[in-house]
């Protein structure tokens, strides 16, 4: 083959490439509306009719999606949202407004209704028309974003859907307010709204206020992950499937192809299996084939039993074992002090005096290797603990609060740390033995 058909063919192949990564990041980071649905048929088509009754007929309603976490509640939404927008009745009708309830996601920061009405205002475009005008209440000034959107009776306004992710989280807010009015409008026979809530709180009706509870439809979406592992296979390899359309058709039958070869595999199977009956949620899936994904390159143009091993393995790294890799001795000494603590009195909270009191019994009778500390650098290396927070307080200490009586929880099980002392560099015998003690020395 010619140099000139060799660079043809390298460029072909680095372009095939840049596509399956695109297409997997896609599929795996952002809850793409590609691929197809797994086990939530009833439940698209349930919600699909709801929102096409707004955007459509101009019913206002509001609904709630709820399920476990990684059971595909975000997933579910936005295929309902892509085939509502190719809609010729609904293309450039409806108007959305997106907020989460999550504090700890960054721009998504609606953690009171004042904050959240601001969200609202910048997303509807509406910023110019609110100006400096001043409101009495936070119901006037939502009731004015909403005239400001009307243009006459139900048929002629534009339809809007208010997607609150994280709903369980705006239940705290004060008085529900934006609750209510949010829910109160979609009961108006004026501007069609739907209020949507996605949460994975079985109990959230329980939590809303009589008045906002009167207000909500009741409609409630459940989506539970019901597939045995023969479908979860399929779903595995449904995953991470090139689509029809690819535009190297060659090299889609060929990732295809392999694809089939490692759903076969028995050293794939294995690893799914253990995957599965840890956690059934597509999103655990979906991380483990990220990080699979991430070895192909123009050099290794299609995934091996290998790669998949290698995501399972960091897949189910433990980050706090981890953690407990790069402690001091003494630090791990107070860790095995509070394991001790913790299944002696069943769980029940324990106080640095109380570790500290086993740390010395353990200096006293069986190390050979450790130093005896002074009490103050011993609770150093407590506090430490407790910035990395492998420990936590029961309640916020008072400032009144001795801090050697403070009561805390260790956030580490026994299986956790004995893993992580065994792959500990240079830890003293004496120490590792303390640790697989039975508690009878105590």
């Amino acid at each position: 083959m010619s140099k000139r058909k060799l660079k043809e063919s390298s460029a072909e192949s680095a372009e095939s490439i840049s596509q399956v990564q695109k297409i997997l990041r896609e599929r795996f980071c952002h809850h793409c509306a590609a691929g197809k649905l797994f086990g939530m048929e009833q439940q698209y088509r349930h919600l699909l009719e709801l929102l096409k009754r707004t955007t459509v007929h101009g019913e206002s309603n509001s609904a709630l999606i709820i399920g476990p976490r990684g059971s595909g509640k975000t997933a579910l939404l936005n295929h309902v949202l892509k085939d509502l927008r190719e809609m010729k009745q609904v293309r450039e009708n409806l108007l959305e407004v997106h907020l989460n309830g999550n504090p700890f996601l960054s721009g998504l920061l609606q953690t009171n209704d004042k904050v959240a009405l601001k969200e609202i205002t910048r997303q509807l475009q509406l910023e110019n028309v609110v100006g400096d005008k001043v409101f009495g209440s936070f119901a006037e000034n939502l009731a004015f974003l909403l005239e400001a959107l009307r243009k006459g009776d139900r048929t002629s306004s534009c339809p809007i859907l208010f997607v609150l992710d994280e709903f369980d989280l705006f239940v705290h807010h004060k008085n529900q307010t934006l609750l209510y009015n949010l829910f109160d409008i979609s009961q108006s026979a004026q501007t069609p709204v739907t209020v949507v809530g996605l949460t994975c709180r079985q109990d959230i009706l329980e939590l809303l206020e009589k008045r906002v509870k009167s207000r909500f439809s009741h409609r409630q979406i459940y989506l539970m992950n019901s597939f045995d592992f023969k479908q979860y296979i399929k779903i595995f390899k449904n995953q991470l499937s090139l689509p029809a359309e690819f535009p190297d058709e060659s090299f889609a039958q060929k990732w295809n192809n392999n694809v089939q070869h490692l759903s076969e595999d028995k050293t794939v199977q294995d690893m799914l299996q253990n995957l599965f009956h840890h956690s059934k949620d597509l999103r655990s899936l979906h991380s483990l084939l990220m990080l699979a994904g991430s070895a192909v390159t123009v050099h290794h143009p299609l995934l091996t039993a290998a790669d998949l091993q290698e995501a399972s393995r960091q897949h189910s790294t433990d980050s706090k074992a981890n953690i407990v890799h790069g402690l001091s001795v003494l630090e791990i000494c107070l860790i095995i002090a509070m394991k001790h603590l913790t299944e002696v009195y069943d769980g029940e909270p324990f106080n640095f005096q109380m570790v500290y009191n086993e740390f010395q019994k353990f200096i006293q009778r069986k190390a050979h290797s450790m130093y005896n500390f002074e009490k103050p650098v011993v609770m150093k290396a407590f506090e430490h603990l407790l910035q990395l927070e492998l420990v936590k307080p029961l309640e916020r200490p008072s400032v009144r609060a001795q801090r050697e009586y403070v009561l805390m929880k260790l956030l580490l099980d026994s299986s956790q740390i004995m893993d992580a002392l065994q792959v500990y560099p240079n830890c003293p015998t004496d120490v590792k033995q303390w640790a697989a003690s039975s508690l009878s020395w105590l």
